[in-house]
């Protein structure tokens, strides 16, 4: 992967959350397995978004045909969802490669005390086409939402479009590590 990417990306998600992030990185377990430049950016609150964004940079290389990086919201910062992109981008590079509507499993609930272990890829609704797709880039930026077991088996037997009426109706809360599932 070229570093330039990276930095492509980084200035990319800068742009659009009018936010300085900075770069994490996280070093226990398999990272080796990774590409070299893999990294997740962190992006403080502001006060236009008053929640953490945690976003991959490197989670596709040229080994995938259709790439992707993952972005998540949060109400609190914690090296947590580093982890967490890390172990997502180890799983695309040696299990599967991901893409939208995918779900993955946490393996972990999301953070303490929260009933959401997996994850669905979507759409970037909060951020819409200007996140999702770069100008002179091929990758498409999709956002990570936190669910519950319950909710992926909702998907898989009702269909996507239910599961969205059915978070829609709940009034989710995608920032409420404790919310209750809507399956």
């Amino acid at each position: 992967m070229n570093p330039s990417y990276v930095r492509y990306l980084l200035s990319h998600y800068r742009n659009i959350w009018k936010s300085e992030g900075h770069v994490c990185l996280f070093d226990k377990g398999p990272t080796h397995q990774l590409p070299v430049h893999f990294v997740v950016a962190e992006f403080p609150p502001t006060a236009e978004r008053g929640m953490w964004t945690y976003a991959t940079c490197g989670l596709s290389d040229e080994t995938n045909p259709a790439p992707i990086e993952l972005h998540l919201f949060s109400a609190s910062q914690t090296e947590l969802h580093v982890e967490l992109l890390t172990a997502i981008a180890h799983y695309h590079h040696t299990e599967k490669h991901l893409g939208l509507w995918d779900t993955v499993n946490f393996g972990r609930p999301w953070l303490p005390g929260s009933t959401c272990d997996h994850g669905l890829i979507s759409l970037p609704y909060l951020d819409g086409p200007a996140l999702e797709n770069p100008k002179d880039c091929a990758v498409r930026c999709l956002w990570l939402v936190p669910v519950t077991k319950a909710e992926v088996d909702f998907k898989k037997t009702y269909g996507l479009e239910a599961l969205e009426t059915r978070l829609e109706e709940g009034r989710f809360d995608y920032l409420a590590a404790t919310r209750p599932s809507v399956a």
